[in-house]
């Protein structure tokens, strides 16, 4: 989505009255694919370097010692659309809605069911940092992990950088295989489990952790020189993947939100603690887009590390409603009608 398809926002819902809709699953897979999402998700990162889009504070509530609740926001001014996505994952389950409203009048336009919609965010993220960090060249990578995300995980990099072949690690075996498999299967990339992490990271140029681990478990020596790293999975503070030695190693370090990576990310806060100084070396990726920057000449090692925030769900969610209100989907919800509550 480009900056000029989000100002044509403003004229596509001139009164932002009508009831609002609800845009299911179903109807979001089929208005948008994981490519369109990254370039949406570029565009629109490209407008918060630019100060005219902007995310609100990503918040969570522990509900048991790994099950989280969540919620994360956006706003986008050019589009008068902000939003909210919401959801509780317990046991790696969840079902999750994002909310759009209009910033002129505070009218709800849209409820999205966002489970596919998080799933190509997630995805799109890392499409974008691989797109701007990852060598040229590179054609294969390691994944550690094989849940819900992971599939997505390798489709977004091999748009970006098309794949010859995909290793996989994870902590159950026949998870692994089945799950490379299915890779196989569904991107036509040859995809193979292995039998330990180090194998399936050794001379990868491209590695993407996406997993709930609550110990560190890549270190610095795993990876190649040139490698550009992925990190994915340990989005709450319970959550770690990489021990502290990758980041000597890092010749830059971006992250989608300074703000939450300072929060929420055990890794981050652990290694930098409150140095200001040492702070003011991890760049945004909206600063990489902006400046239009890539992986520097002669890196050893570059480091991706995406918390969520709000405004890349926005990004999806406006292009998905826009596409919806073009086409004729989504499913009308009953006008809302305000009555005084019941006092007695």
């Amino acid at each position: 989505m480009t900056r000029d398809t989000i100002f044509e926002l403003r004229g596509e819902y001139p009164d932002m009255a009508d009831a609002p809709i609800w845009i299911t699953e179903a109807d979001v897979v089929e208005l948008i694919n994981l490519p369109e999402a990254i370039d949406a998700l570029e565009g629109t990162l490209a407008l918060e370097a630019g100060n005219q889009a902007t995310s609100m504070p990503k918040t969570h509530l522990m509900v048991a010692s790994n099950d989280a609740m969540h919620a994360i926001g956006g706003a986008a001014s050019g589009a008068d659309i902000c939003g909210f996505k919401t959801w509780i994952n317990v046991q790696g389950k969840s079902e999750t809605t994002m909310t759009l409203f209009s910033t002129r009048n505070g009218a709800c336009l849209a409820v999205i069911e966002a489970t596919a919609l998080g799933q190509m965010r997630t995805a799109s993220v890392t499409g974008v940092g691989t797109k701007r960090l990852a060598p040229i060249d590179a054609d294969h990578m390691a994944i550690i992990g094989t849940g819900k995300q992971s599939l997505p995980q390798i489709a977004a990099v091999h748009a970006v950088r098309p794949l010859k072949e995909v290793r996989v690690f994870s902590r159950n075996p026949s998870t692994r295989y089945t799950f490379a498999d299915a890779v196989t299967a569904t991107l036509g990339v040859r995809t193979r489990g292995v039998q330990t992490l180090e194998e399936a990271v050794r001379d990868a140029p491209i590695v993407t952790l996406i997993t709930n681990s609550t110990e560190p478990f890549l270190s610095a020596d795993m990876l190649m020189n040139g490698c550009h790293l992925n990190a994915m999975g340990a989005i709450v503070p319970s959550r770690v993947e990489f021990t502290d030695d990758v980041f000597q190693r890092a010749d830059l370090i971006a992250v989608d939100s300074v703000r939450s990576v300072r929060d929420l990310s055990t890794e981050f806060r652990n290694h930098f603690k409150d140095n200001e100084n040492a702070w003011k070396s991890v760049e945004t990726i909206a600063s990489l887009i902006a400046e239009n920057r890539v992986r520097p000449d002669g890196a050893d090692v570059t480091l991706y590390k995406a918390m969520g925030m709000g405004l890349s769900d926005l990004a999806l969610a406006i292009e998905i409603f826009k596409r919806a209100q073009k086409e004729n989907k989504g499913h009308k919800l009953p006008e809302r009608i305000k009555f005084p509550p019941r006092l007695i």
